[in-house]
């Protein structure tokens, strides 16, 4: 690797470049890691439970597909924002007052939630809680890519988190069965108060600011940055589109929220297993032959989701996605370091996973109630993954010839 080895406060060269950067001055090791994991799921409580909240306030309040994707949409589309509103301010912020900032959204958000279910206020809620979970996913972006090892960073706080969902997801459809759709809200806004509290260790620093070249002003996204955008968006609006309806999906072939959180929760630890073997193998890896068959995968798995009528083979294609999913996102996502080491493309990359995932939430809503079900949306996802393949093998190849790809790392 070209990358030399940093200390906090000290230089890191990367492609003849120095950068400058601070990062935990004091804190380190399991402070860190701490922080980061509990960051990380706090910023994805929305993206992994929100499928059982639609089950609860279906179940309730008779809520239709497209009402419940415009649901999911709202939440996705205000994270997104968050995130693009961020990218350009990245290098001046830190990462513990936006954590603070967006707990206090994310609880807020799901607080209403207790008082109401007059749809409006619902989606209302989403915006808060939506942009809480973008602004807490950019203080995981920015603490990770400080560190100088973002990948094994970022992989163990993902690795972290989804062994604390993996107990969730048995644990939350329990709360549903026991006190309806009020208990899980509830429940998820506590778990928001002790998550934002454990991200409370993030440093409290703001990271200096970069050099502005002296094309700054006129800099854009150049054609590779764009194939990249493009990638992420088919790999998100393919794979994401059925999530929100996953806990339906299974109820429409005799599987309860309580089975299916079972299903979920092993298929979460099976994804920490993916997460920590990217952790360690980053540097080992072809990215290009890695990412193409992660792709490859998710889309197979998006499809068989939505099209098999047995429970055991829900469980199956549940696990190869999750763990295809966990290890594609941090692939794509240092695909986009590769391309732009200053972290902006990698920010906006995120970005785009959101926007694009919302899009497909509400497509997934409008198929689900033009065609009486789930079926179509699966082979769909998979087409748009093969999609992404075709978009992103060029890039991440070429990154490879120029020794670039495994000298930067993903981040989250």
């Amino acid at each position: 690797m070209r990358d030399t080895a940093t200390r906090s406060g000290g230089e890191r060269r990367s492609f003849g470049a120095t950068v400058r950067f601070t990062f935990w001055p004091r804190l380190g090791g399991l402070s860190a890691l701490v922080a980061i994991g509990c960051a990380s799921s706090a910023a994805h409580v929305g993206n992994n439970f929100t499928t059982y909240l639609i089950g609860g306030l279906v179940d309730r309040y008779g809520f239709s597909p497209v009402q419940m994707g415009a649901f999911a949409m709202a939440e996705t589309l205000a994270y997104a924002c968050a995130l693009f509103l961020a990218a350009p301010r990245v290098a001046r912020l830190s990462a513990r007052s936006i954590a603070i900032a967006a707990s206090s959204m994310v609880v807020a958000g799901q607080g209403v939630c207790l008082l109401t279910g007059f749809y409006p206020l619902l989606l209302a809620s989403r915006l808060s809680a939506g942009f809480g979970f973008g602004l807490m996913n950019c203080a995981v972006n920015l603490a990770a890519g400080r560190t100088g090892q973002p990948t094994r960073a970022i992989s163990a706080g993902i690795a972290l988190q989804t062994l604390l969902f993996a107990a969730v997801n048995i644990g939350l459809p329990k709360v549903g069965a026991y006190h309806g759709i009020d208990g899980m809200f509830l429940a998820l806004a506590l778990l928001s108060v002790a998550l934002g509290l454990g991200a409370l260790l993030l440093p409290a620093e703001r990271g200096a600011a970069p050099a502005a070249p002296a094309n700054a002003a006129t800099a854009r996204i150049d054609m590779q940055g764009l194939m990249v955008l493009g990638a992420m968006a088919l790999f998100s609006f393919g794979s994401m589109a059925i999530w929100p309806f996953m806990e339906r999906t299974a109820h429409a072939i005799g599987v309860s929220a309580v089975e299916f959180g079972h299903y979920q929760s092993f298929a979460t630890l099976m994804s920490a297993v993916g997460s920590f073997s990217l952790m360690f193998l980053a540097s080992r890896l072809r990215r290009s032959l890695a990412l193409a068959a992660s792709l490859l995968v998710c889309g197979a798995a998006s499809a068989l989701l939505t099209t098999t009528t047995h429970a055991p083979v829900l469980g199956l294609a549940l696990t190869l996605y999750n763990v295809s999913w966990f290890i594609t996102y941090p692939l794509l996502v240092g695909l986009a370091f590769a391309v732009d080491a200053t972290g902006r493309l990698a920010v906006t990359a995120s970005g785009t996973w959101l926007l694009f995932q919302s899009l497909g939430s509400l497509t997934a809503g409008m198929i689900a109630q033009a065609f009486g079900g789930y079926s179509p949306i699966g082979p769909l996802g998979l087409t748009a993954c093969v999609a992404a393949v075709v978009v992103a093998l060029p890039v991440a190849r070429r990154m490879e010839r120029q020794g670039r790809t495994l000298a930067v790392a993903a981040a989250h």
